[in-house]
């Protein structure tokens, strides 16, 4: 019988000390031991590093559209990076061999504003979803919208040549 109590006292304990490791940080201001510098509430809702999560979770949910998703990013992309090179960053030279050789490719290639970099050296076309990679015929300027689009809906220039020749 004395067994029998001596596992009630220490299980009484046991439980007692559970409970009061889980409530002391309710009734109690205690540090979360980070030593990491934590922005204020605006500040992090103001980021565009913020801003481009949660339109890549809204494109991912489908609350977005490939069109809004693509000039959004593009908008937040830049801010983020003048934010980043406001902040001392230098994006010029890495110092890294491995990233001097991602920005060089990233150079080289062209970037669909939908499906990001392509990875042939001449495109003139998104090899995913068949868009005019310059936008913009080179001609009358005019953008140009539609998938596999082989002239200008403007001019009427060719945009697989890269020459002068114009139709009328």
């Amino acid at each position: 019988m004395s067994g029998d109590v001596l596992a009630l006292v220490a299980g009484t304990a046991l439980a007692i000390g559970a409970l009061a490791f889980v409530l002391i940080p309710l009734f109690f201001s205690v540090g979360n031991g980070s030593a990491r510098p934590t922005r204020s509430r605006a500040e992090a809702e103001d980021s565009p590093i913020v801003a481009l999560r949660e339109i890549e979770f809204d494109r991912a949910t489908g609350k977005l559209s490939e069109t809004d998703y693509a000039e959004l990013r593009k908008t937040y992309a830049d801010r983020a990076l003048r934010e980043l090179r406001g902040a001392n960053v230098t994006l010029s030279e890495p110092a890294d061999p491995i990233e001097a050789r991602v920005r060089t490719y990233r150079l080289s290639h062209r970037e669909c504003a939908t499906c990001g970099l392509r990875p042939e050296v001449d495109a003139i076309y998104c090899s995913t979803c068949g868009t005019y990679l310059d936008r913009v015929c080179p001609a009358c300027a005019a953008d140009v919208t539609e998938p596999s689009a082989a002239f200008c809906s403007g001019c009427g220039r060719s945009l697989l040549d890269r020459g002068a020749r114009v139709f009328a």
